[in-house]
């Protein structure tokens, strides 16, 4: 057996993790996946060559840089008996947040909320396709990423529009106190997440212990739509809302991108 190890350098939260693990199903020669999201490492135990795992870890376009390669004795590997109902409890607390951040969102008029709303839908997407693709075939997993990644682009798009509609049209200031407190619920929500996706790995691979808003995007977009919210009240304006909205929208589109890559 051979142990390679790769570095991942835009590979900094779990998201990253199953985007990965997604992209290497199916290559029947890897035995198992190490994940140290700590320090951007990627180790790949697998028999043969490595040409096929080196080309779809280059795909995803995360950075990845072959470090290593040597030869190891066999050895075991347990499978986390638990990971699959930490997957379903991590996706819906994603997808309620997604429900709550875009009702919120709309009723308080803050385009933060409900760009943040979309990350969530985001991260919501990819634990699904790892769930729901769980004993599927490779075409049927890719069929669901292109879905997923062109309705999330879609949606990023309709945003775009109302931002520039708002910024050109009447201000209309967005409701401050509800997106700072829904924020707030929600910066919670994606610690506890990242607290279970911790859990989910056992004391050998506890490598995932670095600060959670070092680790996750998610988390520095909670915090942006709450100083968006304290600026919108400071200056009495919508446009640090409509900025912060922007911004996430970007970045809600480079993820589903990474996702549409995944049904090359």
């Amino acid at each position: 057996m051979n142990k390679t190890i790769f570095k991942i350098t835009k590979m900094d939260c779990p998201s990253e993790e199953n985007l990965i693990r997604m992209k290497l199903d199916g290559i029947s020669s890897i035995a198992n996946l190490d994940f140290d999201i700590t320090n951007q490492k990627l180790t790949v135990f697998h028999s043969g060559e490595i040409d096929l795992i080196e080309k779809s870890v280059l795909e995803l376009n995360l950075g990845g840089k072959k470090i290593s390669t040597q030869q190891i004795q066999q050895r075991e590997f347990n499978e986390n008996l638990n990971q699959k109902k930490l997957l379903w409890t991590v996706l819906g607390i994603n997808f309620a947040f997604f429900l709550i951040e875009m009702t919120t969102g709309i009723i308080s008029e803050s385009m933060g909320l409900v760009a943040d709303s979309l990350d969530m839908l985001a991260d919501s997407f990819v634990y699904g396709i790892s769930l729901f693709a769980v004993g599927g075939t490779l075409i049927r997993k890719k069929r669901i990423a292109k879905l997923a990644g062109y309705f999330q682009i879609t949606l990023a798009v309709i945003g775009f529009v109302e931002i520039l509609r708002r910024f050109f049209g009447t201000e209309k200031l967005p409701d401050f106190s509800t997106m700072i407190i829904v924020s707030i619920f929600a910066l919670i929500a994606n610690g506890i997440c990242l607290y279970i996706l911790q859990k989910s790995k056992s004391k050998k691979e506890a490598h995932m212990k670095a600060s959670m808003i070092f680790t996750s995007n998610d988390l520095i977009i909670n915090l942006g739509v709450i100083v968006a919210g304290l600026m919108v009240n400071w200056l009495n304006s919508s446009k640090p809302d409509l900025i912060v909205g922007t911004i996430v929208f970007v970045l809600v589109i480079q993820g589903a991108l990474r996702i549409l890559n995944l049904s090359k």
